[in-house]
């Protein structure tokens, strides 16, 4: 019999998890899976689990004095879709993520530990500057989500650590444009087999300020180059379709998927490609369906 706690607090829960291994788990839609041995069976875990959907410590969306946004880890995807002070592509994100029922149990927090290629919120996340706090019995550190996940199911996560907040950067300006798109076998209530987040700022005079593109699913983890990015900032966005082909070029560079490689690297340029192209093309506006 695998040992479950049930913490009351964020700080016994952080006791517990230095003193025993235990795993958080909090929707429990990945882990579930993951370790289910038949319907109507107990799922069988290979480590100590401790429940923390309950611990208020790690629920909430606020927005903090500097105009940042924290999310707590434990907060569902039904929950950020929901709200008007999540970014647009997290909400757009969350508002696709499996079923209704999956949505209301999955949380931010779970979707980011599982560290998968096709996670739906880590694109978005990423593309966004966020950066998820770590927390222990010795205090807690923030690292960046490019960082933090380093590879397929691969995290800076330590032995005795929990996630705790999100944390999402206020942008300098507000996007001119915003663009979000996955790829599945249906709408929603399906895994991702392609994601494309991109976001662009443009100023009153057509310069190019802020651009961002964010790929999954597209590799061993999000794909984002922000060196490359920068080679539009400062270009005129009449300028767009003259630079495209050699962008387009180098950004086949970042895209390391395993499986079906010509159709995900095909199916991503093709995206940007539209994305770019359409911001070359319209005066003002925000979201380009």
């Amino acid at each position: 019999m695998v040992s479950t706690y049930i913490p009351k607090t964020l700080e016994e829960a952080l006791i517990i998890r230095k003193e025993t291994g235990a795993r958080p788990l909090s929707g429990g839609t990945d882990l579930m899976v993951q370790y289910r041995r038949g319907i109507g069976v107990t799922p069988k875990f290979p480590w100590p689990i401790m429940i923390v959907s309950n611990l208020k410590e790690l629920i909430g969306i606020n927005e903090t004095p500097d105009g940042s946004l924290c999310i707590g880890s434990a907060t569902t995807s039904s929950e950020i879709a929901a709200s008007p002070l999540v970014p647009w592509h997290v909400r757009e994100a969350s508002s696709r993520m499996g079923a209704i029922s999956l949505r209301n149990l999955a949380t931010i927090g779970g979707n980011i530990g599982n560290a998968s290629p096709k996670g739906d919120l880590p694109a978005t996340l990423i593309l966004l500057d966020a950066s998820v706090v770590l927390a222990s019995v010795e205090g807690e550190r923030t690292v960046l989500l490019d960082d933090f996940i380093y590879g397929a199911k691969k995290t800076l996560l330590q032995d005795d650590e929990i996630i705790t907040k999100i944390i999402i950067p206020k942008p300098a300006r507000p996007f001119t444009y915003r663009w979000y798109r996955k790829i599945g076998t249906r709408r929603a209530n399906a895994i991702t087999k392609l994601s494309l987040s991109a976001a662009i700022t443009i100023d009153e005079k057509g310069v190019i300020t802020d651009f961002r593109a964010s790929s999954g699913a597209a590799g061993p983890k999000i794909a984002r180059n922000k060196a490359l990015e920068a080679t539009l900032i400062g270009k005129n966005v009449e300028d767009i379709p003259s630079l495209l082909p050699s962008f387009l070029a180098d950004y086949d560079k970042i895209i390391s998927p395993h499986a079906m490689p010509e159709y995900r690297r095909t199916s991503t340029k093709r995206m940007l490609e539209y994305f770019l192209t359409e911001v070359s093309k319209r005066p003002s506006g925000e979201i380009i369906e």
